[in-house]
């Protein structure tokens, strides 16, 4: 059988990595294997994120793909670029090629469920990485993600840190389709709840908008908060491309000196932010580690082993100290 790879053209917003555009999915293409020289595989692992513009969801496809071919799996790298229809489109693609296993980052947690139902149907086993399928019906074989809750509670305490424990107006960037963005902001709230029952100075969410994950809505939320409250002092964004995107909207208004934010994931350009003080600190993920071991999981499955259906690994603080030791950053 001939390896596999699909390679997809992404559209780059001009203001982040991220899930603005809406490129056209093309047909897969074969790399890696020698046409001449076939290699006999164990079968495909394919592989739909919420979106590859985003470049945490390419690290863990890169990671699938390099554990998958050490056990002698091909893979099936598709972005269906937070569209759920095409999502599900692409799970029926992956229904009539007969895959071995099917890795989902749902775009939306829900609305999934009936494509999740029909891979059950077929007998093919569904996996999901970092944000789950909350579907009624849908069967998920296994879990691998950051606790996400315990993220949520770093990033409470790193917004006390920022406010040095005073009072403070906050807005959150939220992303209810996905349930690990649900879960960051219970997290988070959580914290600041705790917080309040005992601190004079007391923090107020005063507004909770759809940041969508990406710069160009983090943007245009934070812009809109901004107008609505003009004493704003901190932002927790659900992650680092909206939490860019808020950056943007604080610097054109002025405020980059007086307004904190709080990102989430840990990307390259969300730690390069942190050391350069445009963001404040971010819980940061382990998508390579997310990529390995959801693999591990597969080929446990296919063996007839046990094994724990969720997996969560901790997030860690990320904060400037680190930024200026990371050997990655400028």
């Amino acid at each position: 059988m001939k390896k596999i790879l699909i390679l997809l053209p992404v559209i780059l917003l001009t203001t982040w990595l991220g899930c603005g555009g809406n490129p056209e999915a093309t047909e897969p293409v074969n790399t890696g294997a020698n046409d001449e020289n076939p290699k006999k595989t164990k079968g495909i692992i394919a592989y739909t994120p919420l979106t590859l513009s985003n470049p945490f969801f390419k690290v863990i496809g890169n990671h699938i793909k390099a554990e998958a071919e050490k056990n002698g799996y091909e893979t099936l790298m598709v972005d269906p670029d937070m569209d759920v229809k095409k999502q599900s489109d692409q799970i029926d693609d992956f229904i009539a090629k007969n895959v071995t296993a099917i890795i989902l980052v749902p775009c939306d947690r829900l609305s999934v469920g009936p494509a999740v139902q029909a891979a059950n149907k077929a007998g093919i086993p569904v996996f999901t990485v970092d944000a789950k399928c909350a579907a009624r019906g849908a069967n998920i074989e296994g879990h691998v993600g950051t606790d996400n809750f315990q993220g949520g509670e770093l990033a409470g305490k790193a917004m006390i840190s920022a406010l040095e424990g005073k009072e403070g107006k906050v807005l959150i960037l939220d992303f209810k389709k996905a349930n690990s963005c649900v879960l960051r902001v219970a997290g988070f709230k959580k914290i600041i709840h705790a917080h309040n029952k005992e601190a004079e100075g007391k923090i107020k969410v005063v507004s909770e908008l759809d940041g969508n994950g990406d710069r160009t809505k983090g943007y245009q939320s934070t812009a809109d908060a901004l107008q609505a409250h003009e004493d704003l002092d901190a932002i927790f964004a659900i992650n680092d491309p909206s939490a860019l995107g808020a950056y943007t909207a604080v610097k054109e208004a002025n405020r980059e000196n007086k307004i904190k934010i709080i990102g989430f994931d840990g990307q390259l350009d969300g730690k390069q932010a942190i050391k350069d003080g445009k963001i404040y600190a971010d819980p940061i993920q382990h998508p390579d580690k997310m990529g390995k071991q959801i693999v591990q999981l597969i080929i446990k499955y296919q063996a007839g082993e046990s094994f724990d259906p969720e997996t969560l690994i901790s997030a860690t603080l990320y904060t400037k100290t680190e930024a200026d030791q990371d050997p990655e950053l400028k």
